[in-house]
C-alpha cells in the first residue's frame, strides 16, 4: 500500500489564480498541490534529478524563483518552489506561523514529494526557515543556500544589539501593530509592496510585471495578516518561553554543507549581521557577496545568482 504522506499529489484542477502563473522557459511546469504537518501547500515543479526546494520571502511568493526554477531544471535538478504557509496558494489556517511549524512545512513537503531529503533554498523568511529546518530536521536537508537572511541567532543578535541593524529592520517592529500593517499592504491594490521591493532592491529592480504580480498575490484576503504573523512571533516571543526554548534549539550546529549569498547593497539585513553566520555551521560554509546587488539578488542578477548556486550545488567538495 502506498503512503500517503509520502505519494505524490494529484494535479490540482482549480481554476486559474492570480499565483498560479507561467513561467517563461519552463514549458513542463507542473502547479499542484501537497499536504504536509496539517495543511495544503501550493508547489510550482520542473524537471528531474535531485530534489531542490526553494522557498519565498517577503513580501513575494513562489513566482520570485522563476528565473532559479529554470536554470536548475536544465541542470538536471529537481526545482520546486512552494508557497509559504498563508501565502499565494496555500491554505491560510489560523494559527501555525512559528518558525518551528514552518520549518516542519517544509521539511513534510519534502517527504510529500517522495524524496529522501533535498537541498533547501531560502531568501529571506524563506532563509530564516531553511536555516532553522536544516537544525531541526537536518536528516531531511541535503545542502542549505541561504540569501539575504543571517543565522536566527545572528538575527535576533543584531537586531537587540546594532542601532543599524534595528534601524534597517523597522518594518519588523512596525508589524507589531494589530491589523494597521495588513490594511497599509492592501491598500491601493498593494502599491506599499511595489514600494517595499523598488526601495530594498538594488540599481537592478525586478521588472514591473514581477512587482505587479506580488502586489496581486499580497491582495488576496488574509494573505497580508499570514505573511506577517511570523514576524509578530519573532518580536513577541523574545521573552515568552516558546521564543526562549526556540533560541536554545538554535543553538545546535547546521552540519551540512552551506551556501550564504547576500547582496552587498541590502538595506534591512546589512552585510556585518548576515557574514557572521558561519560561526553556526559545523560543515562547509561558502561566502558569496554580490557587489551592487540589494534585498533580492536572485531577481536582479539571475543569471549570476543561479550560476553561482548551480555550480556549488554540482561541487562535491563545496568547501573548496
Amino acid at each position: 500500500m502506498t503512503d500517503p504522506a509520502t505519494a505524490p499529489a494529484a494535479p490540482s484542477n482549480q481554476p486559474a489564480s492570480p499565483v498560479r502563473l507561467d513561467v517563461p522557459g519552463a514549458k513542463e511546469l507542473i502547479h499542484r498541490d501537497v499536504a504536509a504537518n496539517g495543511a495544503r501547500f501550493h508547489i510550482a515543479e520542473v524537471g528531474d534529478g535531485p530534489l531542490v526546494l526553494l522557498l519565498h520571502g517577503f513580501p513575494q511568493f513562489w513566482w520570485t524563483w522563476r528565473h532559479q526554477l529554470v536554470a536548475l531544471a536544465d541542470a538536471g535538478f529537481r526545482a520546486v518552489a512552494m508557497d509559504l504557509r498563508g501565502v499565494g496558494g496555500s491554505d491560510r489556517t489560523p494559527r501555525g506561523y512559528d518558525p518551528a511549524n514552518l520549518a516542519l512545512d517544509i521539511t513534510g513537503v519534502v517527504r510529500s514529494l517522495g524524496e529522501p531529503d533535498a537541498a533547501l533554498v531560502g531568501h529571506d523568511l524563506g532563509g530564516y526557515l531553511a536555516w532553522t529546518a536544516a537544525v531541526m530536521r537536518p536528516k531531511l536537508v541535503r545542502r542549505l543556500a541561504v540569501s539575504s537572511m543571517p543565522h536566527p541567532r545572528r538575527w535576533r543578535s543584531a537586531m537587540l544589539s546594532d542601532v543599524k541593524q534595528t534601524s534597517a529592520g523597522s518594518y519588523i517592529w512596525g508589524f507589531q501593530r494589530p491589523w494597521i500593517p495588513e490594511r497599509q499592504l492592501t491598500a491601493d491594490d498593494g502599491a506599499l509592496v511595489g514600494r517595499l521591493i523598488r526601495d530594498w532592491s538594488g540599481p537592478r529592480l525586478p521588472d514591473d510585471e514581477a512587482v505587479e504580480a506580488y502586489q496581486r498575490a499580497m491582495c488576496i484576503p488574509s494573505t497580508a495578516h499570514c505573511s506577517i504573523e511570523p514576524y509578530r512571533w519573532m518580536v513577541r516571543s523574545l521573552a515568552r518561553p516558546d521564543g526562549i526554548q526556540f533560541n536554545r534549539r538554535m543553538k545546535r550546529p547546521v552540519r551540512v554543507p552551506t551556501l550564504h549569498l547576500h547582496g552587498s547593497l541590502d538595506p534591512v539585513m546589512r552585510t556585518r549581521s548576515a557574514a557572521g553566520s558561519g560561526e553556526y555551521v559545523e560543515a562547509p560554509y561558502r561566502w558569496r557577496l554580490f557587489d551592487g546587488l540589494g534585498h533580492f539578488p536572485h531577481e536582479e542578477d539571475p543569471v549570476a545568482f543561479s550560476t553561482e548556486l548551480i555550480n556549488w550545488l554540482k561541487d562535491p567538495e563545496p568547501d573548496r
